[in-house]
């Protein structure tokens, strides 16, 4: 009797075992993914008595208000368009920046928070801005850079926010491309470029000129980050005679670097929070595969440990701090957390919390992002993600690879809705930081120059083959999908190694290398000759630039492509996409071309968020079709 019972035990364990390991993930709609969440883009006041964020409101975003104080909410008033971003001062005024793209105008209106009165400040031509300071002793007046008196250069405003008044702080000599305030807004550093070599200058005061204290190539950085406190020393991330970014003291008076705070010798530090009270840099991080973080403070170190012991299993970034940096806003998030607020109050040790970016989706629910990593063929180490379908096996997997989208960016680890998108419709996703990636330090960029269409690429296709041998992909099943340079990433696999992809698919992609060079905005013009030597001349390499060009090689495209494009999209020629994909379409290529007008409906989902709820679901077909075989 016992070994009766024993072996229906046994069997039903096993059971459940398989049943667990083969159990298919609940399939998710499309729009939780892509969703905008409830609430975003919170902010905490600098006197901390209130917090502010985003939320729906008749179809557009807004901004509310919430006190601490008496838990009452409060919606401002509400603008002609969706706000996108906006910021505190410290006379508790909300400064919101929308800009009308339709009329191609930049707008700046300021909200006070005890009347909600509305104010216009600014109202001017397309302009680029940048909030450079918001200064406590003097709380009527921001700082920023703006190239209204020519689109070639910023120079640097101030703004009083109660008046309107607007005054230029510093006018650019033409060569400026960088300006750095201490944390009273005095500009004391700011770096030129002359195309291809960069300088920090440095003045003592207002009334001083400023003089070059620091000269690099390009390749070599110093990016200032915050003045110390003692003397006239600074922070910055420098990898001057080390090949990774590190955090380090540098003396304003003579440019000497004085000694490094902190280095990793395996990736670039990448990020430095400053405390502007107390005036020192707390923490720094970096990523290799995933996230870390190195403690420069104690006190800091143990908030962390709270934290993460609260949040277990998160990752945490402190976003938002109140002037007494007792309130924090708090982002924890991991590769299968889209994310939550909250907030934490270092003195009670009280954590709150105040939303959550998810839309209902469980963690549970979602997929590892795994780091990887493989040789490409001249033997370079390449990192990467590969995120499989939930409780399946890496085998014989139907996979997309997605290249990232600027060739000088990198993928990071942490929640993707896109990724976990596709995973969730059962494909393995496949990330590549080929070389020119930033964050594996200097020598790994610079292997990136001039290879737009040579080894960039053939680290693409390394991995793909390497996917293959290892018997994680199946050979039969590989798609490329990307946008931007992830686009002619796509289209230059699909063009180039034919035998490797089943289909592609495209959104906003670029189908002609001369646009990297062609499209540069008026104030990157500075950095024009360090472009030509990261990316080639399009005069003296204009063969090279044809040559890796989908645009101009229209006859080696067999499988089925899907293109995804907005009329809208400043980097696209459109006369030129209609003109490929007439010519694919003559030589019988399968394409789905989905070309989005400049309409703009009155409905309750914005517009932005509906093309992009389309784009996944034609995604969605064109995948299930040409790459599982379904009709």
């Amino acid at each position: 009797m016992f070994n009766r019972v024993y072996k229906i035990f046994f069997i039903t364990i096993l059971f459940a075992a398989f049943s667990c390991t083969n159990k298919s993930a609940r399939e998710i709609p499309i729009a939780d993914f892509f969703n905008i969440p409830a609430k975003s883009a919170f902010r905490i006041s600098p006197d901390g008595h209130y917090i502010s964020y985003i939320k729906n409101y008749n179809g557009k975003q807004n901004i509310f208000i919430k006190s601490l104080i008496d838990g009452k909410e409060r919606m401002a008033p509400v603008f002609d368009y969706s706000v996108r971003d906006y910021f505190w001062t410290y006379n508790n005024q909300i400064i919101v920046t929308p800009r009308k793209e339709e009329l191609n105008q930049f707008q700046m209106f300021a909200i006070d928070v005890a009347t909600l009165q509305i104010r216009n400040l600014l109202s001017i031509e397309k302009v680029n801005f940048k909030l450079l300071n918001r200064n406590r002793n003097n709380p009527d007046v921001i700082t920023f850079t703006m190239n209204k008196r020519d689109s070639m250069v910023n120079d640097v405003y101030h703004l009083d926010t109660k008046t309107g008044e607007l005054k230029m702080y510093l006018k650019n000599p033409g060569n400026i491309t960088m300006w750095y305030p201490d944390v009273d807004g005095k500009i004391r550093l700011a770096k030129t470029s002359d195309d291809v070599n960069e300088t920090i200058l440095f003045r003592e005061n207002e009334k001083a000129e400023f003089k070059p204290i620091i000269r690099n190539n390009f390749k070599n950085r110093v990016d200032p980050v915050a003045f110390t406190g003692v003397k006239n020393y600074f922070y910055a991330l420098s990898n001057v005679n080390r090949d990774k970014m590190a955090l380090v003291e540098i003396n304003a008076e003579n440019g000497k670097e004085e000694k490094v705070v902190y280095g990793n010798e395996n990736a670039d530090i990448d990020d430095v929070y400053y405390s502007k009270t107390k005036r020192r840099a707390e923490t720094v991080s970096w990523q290799c595969a995933k996230p870390q973080r190195y403690f420069l403070n104690p006190d800091v170190k143990a908030l962390y440990d709270d934290l993460y012991h609260k949040l277990s299993g998160n990752e945490i970034k402190i976003i938002d701090r109140d002037s007494s940096e007792n309130n924090n806003l708090i982002y924890a998030y991991s590769d299968r957390n889209r994310g939550e607020i909250y907030l934490y109050q270092i003195k009670s040790k009280q954590l709150t919390k105040l939303g959550d970016l998810n839309g209902g989706i469980k963690p549970s629910d979602l997929c590892e992002m795994k780091p990887v990593s493989f040789k490409a063929g001249d033997g370079m180490v390449i990192n990467g993600y590969l995120t499989i379908p939930l409780n399946t096996k890496a085998e014989n997997l139907p996979v997309v690879v997605i290249p990232h989208n600027d060739p000088w960016r990198r993928n990071t680890w942490g929640y993707s809705d896109e990724v976990q998108f596709l995973t969730n419709r059962g494909y393995a996703v496949f990330q590549v930081n080929y070389r020119g990636s930033t964050g594996y330090g200097k020598a790994f960029y610079s292997a990136g120059f001039k290879q737009i269409g040579g080894k960039m690429q053939q680290d693409i296709t390394d991995g793909v083959k390497w996917l293959i041998s290892e018997k994680i992909a199946d050979p039969k099943r590989i798609a490329i999908f990307g946008s931007w340079f992830g686009g002619f990433s796509a289209l230059y696999g699909m063009a180039f190694h034919p035998e490797l992809y089943k289909c592609a698919a495209i959104q906003y992609g670029m189908i002609n290398s001369f646009t990297l060079v062609k499209d540069v905005p008026p104030d990157l013009k500075p950095y024009l000759s360090m472009i030509y030597e990261k990316v080639g001349n399009p005069e003296t390499d204009a063969d090279q630039f044809r040559a890796i060009s989908p645009v101009f090689n229209t006859k080696k495209f067999k499988a089925p492509i899907l293109i995804y494009q907005s009329s809208r999209d400043p980097h696209a020629n459109i006369s030129e996409l209609n003109q490929f994909v007439r010519e694919l379409r003559k030589r019988k290529v399968p394409v789905t071309y989905i070309l989005k007008g400049s309409e703009h409906r009155r409905e309750h989902i914005p517009p932005w968020e509906r093309n992009k709820l389309q784009m996944y679901t034609e995604l969605e077909r064109f995948l299930s079709i040409n790459l599982l075989g379904n009709k």
